[in-house]
């Protein structure tokens, strides 16, 4: 079961000793599986094949975002559920997996390298400390499942706020926060938000065309054959700053409500 479904994630482009961010949608690989061999297959097989395909020397990344700081309601790294889907809450219920402690943009490590993850606590959600810069530091890959850029790709707004594009700004929000050790405090943390006084609407789905066609997506658009793509973060990163930097974002990666 699990060898099977690991082959699909190598024609996909993962590689035994990758360190992979994986944003996922799991429902169709389930009910295509079952439907093709007549098993039942659930988050954890996933997982086990995830981890079966980059192998020992591979780490795994997960997002385990929970946006309930932002409206006023408690943290805790311990025990605050992902709301990234069955199979990211698999992750972060795991005893070896390691959480990042940002309160709204949280991440699950799994692997040889996941203590690269160990204590981070970035206070801005998608900066160079994050898990994303540390991701791109790592040479790591991106790799979605059967979802859009638009609603899985993350890692344009660490590009974004990197860049400090002008259609994007800091807002913070504090809340009660309990840390891995049950101390609870009250924290803030910030988060690089569009400017919706201007209207900004994100929409990367033209930008993640782009990749396509340049390219640098490698596997499967979502909902075709295994419906996994994947992409180095580095070149992403290097990709999307040169759209940034040509004035081209608009269009690419936001678009401003009419």
């Amino acid at each position: 079961m699990v060898e099977s479904l690991c082959h699909r994630w190598k024609r996909s482009g993962i590689r035994e000793g990758d360190i992979v961010l994986i944003h996922s949608d799991i429902t169709r690989t389930i009910i295509e599986y079952r439907r093709q061999t007549g098993c039942k297959i659930g988050p954890s097989d996933i997982l086990d094949s995830f981890l079966d395909a980059v192998g020992p020397t591979g780490t795994l990344l997960f997002p385990l975002f929970n946006f309930d700081f932002t409206i006023g309601c408690s943290f805790d790294i311990r025990s605050t559920p992902s709301q990234m889907g069955a199979l990211t809450e698999v992750v972060r219920k795991r005893p070896d997996a390691i959480r990042t402690g940002h309160p709204v943009y949280s991440f699950g490590a799994l692997g040889k390298e996941s203590n690269a993850f160990q204590g981070v606590n970035n206070r801005s959600a998608y900066s160079d400390d994050s898990p994303f810069g540390i991701l791109k530091q790592l040479a790591g890959k991106i790799a979605v499942l059967d979802l859009p850029d638009s609603q899985s790709m993350t890692f344009y707004h660490h590009i974004e706020e990197v860049e400090r594009v002008d259609f994007r700004y800091f807002k913070d929000f504090s809340g009660q926060y309990t840390d891995e050790y049950g101390l609870t405090t009250e924290q803030t943390y910030s988060i690089y938000v569009r400017d919706l006084d201007r209207k900004v609407l994100s929409n990367a789905d033209p930008a993640g065309e782009m990749l396509w066609k340049e390219g640098l997506y490698k596997g499967y658009k979502p909902l075709i054959d295994t419906g996994l793509r994947t992409i180095n973060a580095q070149t992403m990163f290097n990709f999307i700053k040169k759209i940034i930097n040509d004035g081209r974002a608009e269009g690419l990666l936001y678009e401003i409500e009419k």
